[in-house]
């Protein structure tokens, strides 16, 4: 009997001495989880389609935690609330930001932060609230998603009754069209054959053109010397010529000058007598025309003889 409760006493020894290391272990590890951990709060003002509780949570492509918990602003319903336990030595600073994406075509949606410049302070040492707050940035899937309703909109827009009726009277009218085009193969052809021919025609007269141009072109620049040598010559010849009139009018300056002064002074009275020596001409011209025996004789005309 004294054997067997000494069995007892050291069994309950040892199952008590292990409970109390479970219980100090799972304190430990409990102890150790909490300081190794942050919890970081980001408020999403979209949908988050593909996100559930568990997530993963990546830093640059690095896995650094996981989603805790999703919820709806009681305040807002838009907008997302996102719990997150991340690696407390991550470095998230004050300029990180957090967006959805998803790690491959057909692989889950996660949270991705990204920035964070080095000079940043650590979001946890400026945010002191419980948990801190990651600012979002737009996502590429949340872009898709808007291109996508722009799109759909659009094409509902497109695709109305009347656009429907519209594009089917449309093709009503290119079948008859080529319809009629399949009927007339013949007049079609006899088209393009004129088409080619004038085609062919304009080819024949452009190089026609194009082999006159050339020609053209050497004749001009054979001549071209010839001119140039003949206007050179021109022009010497013009500049002698108004050198010896810049001489003829230096040696005749005095003579120039004097008549300017005396012979353009005597020129008025000489105008006044000349033109009084008209006036008195033309009186004695119509004098004459008008009665000339008269004028001869100095006294009436004798009358004619009429027999009676």
């Amino acid at each position: 009997m004294e054997t067997r409760a000494n069995y007892v006493l050291i069994g309950a020894f040892t199952l008590l001495t292990a409970i109390g290391l479970l219980l100090f272990g799972l304190w430990a590890a409990k102890f150790s989880s909490e300081r190794s951990w942050q919890q970081y709060k980001i408020v999403f003002d979209e949908s988050v389609s593909g996100l559930s509780v568990g997530s993963p949570v990546q830093f640059n492509g690095i896995l650094v935690g996981s989603i805790q918990q999703l919820s709806l602003d009681p305040n807002d319903p838009r907008r997302v609330v996102a719990i997150i336990r991340a690696d407390a030595g991550a470095p998230v600073k004050t300029d990180t930001r957090a967006r959805m994406a998803i790690t491959s075509v057909t692989g889950p949606t996660i949270i991705q932060l990204t920035g964070g410049t080095p000079g940043a302070p650590r979001l946890v040492d400026v945010d002191k609230r419980d948990p801190p707050v990651i600012l979002t940035s737009p996502s590429a899937l949340q872009n898709i998603a808007d291109t996508a309703n722009r799109l759909v909109e659009r094409l509902d827009v497109v695709l109305s009754e009347a656009n429907v009726d519209h594009i089917s009277a449309t093709l009503e009218n290119l079948e008859r069209i080529s319809g009629a085009l399949a009927q007339q193969d013949k007049g079609v052809e006899a088209l393009l054959v004129s088409a080619r021919d004038a085609a062919r025609s304009l080819d024949t007269t452009l190089q026609t053109t194009n082999g006159t141009m050339q020609r053209l072109d050497q004749n001009l620049v054979q001549q071209l010397p010839e001119v140039i040598s003949k206007l050179e010559s021109t022009l010497a010849r013009l500049d002698s010529a108004a050198g010896n009139a810049d001489a003829i009018l230096g040696e005749n300056r005095a003579a120039i000058h004097s008549f300017a002064n005396d012979g353009l002074g005597q020129l008025g009275p000489t105008l006044v007598e000349l033109r009084g020596l008209i006036g008195d001409l033309r009186q004695i011209s119509d004098r004459i025309s008008g009665s000339p025996p008269r004028f001869l004789l100095g006294r009436d005309a004798p009358k004619e003889y009429e027999p009676e």
